[in-house]
């Protein structure tokens, strides 16, 4: 794979979790404020609007690491990062 298809991918990725990030707190706004409300029930009143995912997705958002694969994810920017700074010293214009 080349860099630039990877810093894409990793791109893509990032601004999914951060996507994931944002759903995942506003759920958790939610259920704190309506405590007794079903999760389908927040699921179409407030998040589909919003965001219009499949109440199968938002499960998945649910139970993803979101801030341990952000993480992972920043640690392999920051080596892109220094791997093409090594590029460029090597190959001078």
């Amino acid at each position: 794979m080349s860099v630039g298809n990877n810093n894409r991918a990793i791109g893509i990725q990032k601004n999914k979790l951060l996507r994931y990030k944002n759903i995942k707190e506003l759920y958790q706004q939610l259920v704190k404020d309506h405590p007794h409300v079903p999760t389908t029930k927040i699921l179409s009143e407030y998040i589909y609007p919003v965001y219009p995912i499949s109440r199968t997705t938002l499960y998945e958002i649910l139970c993803t690491p979101i801030n341990k694969e952000l993480k992972e994810l920043e640690e392999m920017e920051s080596k892109q990062i220094a791997l093409q700074k090594a590029q460029v010293r090597l190959f001078p214009d």
